[in-house]
């Protein structure tokens, strides 16, 4: 926000490229930020950019898709805390499937305090895959996170601690499958060798050597340099992310699940770190779904803990210059 220009005096166009510039910060599998925002005078336009380096692990666009609603909640979120109430139309085009939503500004009033709380939450909010500390989740906050997840459309299943056991199963499995298939591994090489594209995971953000945790965290086939303490996760809590549908749309709201309920967490000082591994290879997905009883689809598994305080957080993952993910030529000149 500019220090010069009040909220209420500002442009809307001018909101809107501010709001795209701020889902940046948005988690995306592997860091890929999938997301191009085009500004127009009265709107803001989402669009998915497929990546043929994720064709074999993200076949449908699953996880893209995902990401691109977390981004899209990041925007929300960020009108939301200027003073707008964003209006949004989802898969607005059926002629367009790239094109995912469409926001307008809607009526302006006062600042929302909560989304600017949650605005803050994203300069903050990390991925941090080593295992937590010893102190349990407070149930407060289990639910508040829940909660937030629900609110946006997907449900967040705690699972009980034979359930974790057979998610933990369920994800060795996944694991060995993905080791073994050599076009899943030149993915991953991919994205974890973006050392200054702005993309991907650099070596910063990765364990240094496989954590103990009762769920497998995922090999990236290569040591990172984050360095890993004796620690476990056996006071971590883990969830499913789930849903009716296993559609686009479906998708995209689950990514806004997971940016309320991880903007959550950390607001609320808990650390959060999604599993995807357990979602990418079709059979072992309809495992996971059993977990649910068969009523829903997994979109995620994730990990809630409290992080180890001797430990310091780990980096931020890059990110894209604004001017490679938000087009704002159709305004160029206007407002600001």
């Amino acid at each position: 926000m500019s220090h010069e220009t009040p909220a209420t005096d500002r442009p809307l166009t001018t909101a809107l490229a501010e709001a795209a510039a701020t889902a940046a910060s948005a988690p995306s599998v592997h860091n890929t930020q999938p997301w191009r925002w085009r500004v127009l005078p009265d709107a803001l336009e989402l669009r998915l950019m497929r990546d043929p380096k994720l064709a074999v692990t993200d076949p449908e666009g699953r996880l893209l898709t995902l990401s691109c609603g977390a981004a899209l909640h990041h925007a929300r979120t960020a009108l939301a805390a200027e003073g707008w109430t964003p209006v949004v139309e989802r898969l607005p085009d059926p002629a367009e499937p790239e094109l995912l939503a469409r926001l307008t500004g809607g009526k302006h009033s006062g600042g929302d305090p909560d989304a600017m709380r949650l605005v803050q939450c994203m300069r903050v909010r990390r991925t941090d895959r080593r295992p937590v500390s010893d102190e349990p989740v407070p149930a407060t906050a289990v639910d508040e996170i829940t909660g937030a997840a629900a609110a946006e459309g997907a449900r967040l299943q705690i699972l009980s601690p034979d359930q974790v056991l057979a998610l933990a199963s369920a994800a060795g499995q996944a694991a060995a499958v993905e080791a073994a298939d050599a076009q899943v591994q030149e993915e991953l090489a991919y994205w974890t060798s973006r050392a200054g594209t702005g993309t991907g995971l650099p070596p910063e953000v990765l364990p240094a050597h496989a954590p103990q945790t009762t769920v497998p965290a995922r090999d990236f086939g290569r040591a990172g340099a984050l360095p890993v303490g004796p620690g476990h996760d056996r006071a971590a809590v883990y969830g499913l992310l789930f849903g009716d549908e296993d559609e686009p749309d479906s998708w995209l709201r689950a990514g806004e699940a997971l940016s309320a309920a991880w903007l959550t967490a950390t607001r609320l000082g808990v650390s959060m770190v999604p599993l995807s591994g357990v979602v990418e290879v079709e059979g072992i997905r309809q495992t996971v779904r059993q977990l649910l009883a068969g009523l829903g689809h997994p979109y995620l598994a994730l990990r809630i803990g409290v992080a180890n305080p001797e430990s310091a957080g780990p980096p931020h993952t890059p990110r894209l210059p604004t001017e490679q993910v938000v087009d704002t030529s159709a305004v160029r000149g206007a407002g600001s």
